[in-house]
């Protein structure tokens, strides 16, 4: 039995439509066998829009009763860890073990911490900081904290989560592998090619063992946009409008590593992660209709079980 786990974008679709389309595309994905879906997390990405990632995990974790939701990612600079890890508690209380909490330090968009109060310089840090909070509050015990951005004393978050939430690194710098190694569970790649992806685990682990966290049952990831269609110039051309709307950044950028195709294609260029150490893939599908991102989702999930 393979232990992927393989998921997919929750659409707008899942997200805001009418309480009984959501529901019936999430109880699609899970009927589907997808593991899980996952959410993205801005406050006020370039044009305004945005997204709460807890919020929308709680809301999904209350429309379907199985299903896990993975945070990919949330921007954990722009909150103070104690209300953040009061969320985590209440959200694993009520649904214990279905949530994977990835974390990042964004920055595509350095308007968005700019208006949050936060120095965009001092984000990583500032994240940093607050793992190293939340990995003690959300322990169970009372904790004291001095830092540069955030101090309290004798801070309570109870009940701890049972079982304990996974927390995932996503971003591509080596500052986001450093912070991977001394606080992750996985790291979540993006944009990556399988040797870079093969590579960037390999000093994962180097600097775990330098942390003395030599014994951590690593669960690292790969969040990837792809296009779907049976035509893969449509796949393309699809894909591409997509991700330049989002990133405002022309496609070519992302192509070498955003693959398009029928689903099969799609689940070959996946394939290589998975002999490099990949067990968990958030799947971003670009297709014309959501079912058909679901099932096609689907069919990749299948196929990678299958090798």
């Amino acid at each position: 039995m393979s232990d992927l786990q393989i998921g997919t974008l929750a659409s707008p679709e899942m997200l805001t439509a009418p309480f009984d389309e959501r529901r019936r595309l999430l109880t699609q994905v899970e009927q589907a066998g997808l593991d899980h879906v996952f959410v993205a997390d801005h406050i006020s990405f370039f044009n305004g829009t945005g997204m709460d990632g807890l919020i929308q995990a709680a809301t999904i974790a209350a429309t379907v009763p199985k299903l896990r939701v993975v945070v990919g990612v949330y921007l954990l600079a722009l909150r103070h860890p104690l209300p953040v890890a009061r969320q985590l508690a209440t959200l694993a209380e009520a649904q214990p073990g279905r949530l994977i909490f990835g974390v990042g330090v964004g920055g595509e968009d350095r308007h968005e911490i700019e208006i949050c109060g936060v120095d965009p310089r001092t984000r990583g840090r500032r994240t940093d900081e607050s793992l190293a909070a939340l990995r003690g509050l959300l322990g169970g015990k009372s904790i004291s904290h001095a830092g540069d951005f955030f101090n309290f004393e004798d801070a309570l978050i109870r009940p701890a989560p049972n079982p304990a939430i996974p927390i995932v690194i996503g971003g591509r710098s080596e500052e986001a592998l450093r912070r991977t190694a001394q606080f992750g569970d996985g790291w979540l790649g993006v944009w990556v090619s399988p040797k870079s992806y093969a590579d960037r685990l390999d000093q994962i682990h180097e600097q775990a063992e330098r942390f003395g966290r030599s014994d951590v049952a690593w669960s690292h990831g790969l969040q990837v946009w792809v296009g779907i269609d049976d035509d893969r110039s449509q796949a393309r051309s699809r894909l591409a409008k997509g991700m330049e709307n989002f990133y405002k950044i022309p496609f070519e950028k992302f192509e070498r590593t955003s693959p398009y195709g029928t689903a099969e294609e799609v689940a070959a260029f996946l394939s290589g992660f998975v002999e490099e150490g990949c067990k968990l893939f958030n799947i971003m599908p670009v297709a014309e209709t959501p079912e058909k991102g679901i099932e096609a989702v689907a069919t990749i999930r299948k196929i990678l079980n299958s090798t």
